[in-house]
């Protein structure tokens, strides 16, 4: 296993038993208890000082 952090839990079923993904390359894990494979992915760091979307920026926000 490599030096990046790892996921503690299944996104979809929150079991622990994860296993890394050779068939699906970087960054993908394998739930042996769901049987569901995902990817992670880091996007980059926030700009300092946010928290979070606003309100007003979300698409399709109701008035």
């Amino acid at each position: 296993m490599s030096d990046r952090a790892a996921p503690f839990y299944c996104p979809y079923c929150g079991d622990e038993d994860l296993r890394p993904s050779e068939e699906e390359g970087h960054g993908a894990w394998e739930c042996r208890s769901c049987s569901r494979a995902f990817r992670l992915k880091f996007l980059g760091l926030l700009a300092p000082g946010r928290t979070g979307h606003s309100p007003a920026a979300s698409p399709g926000g109701e008035s």
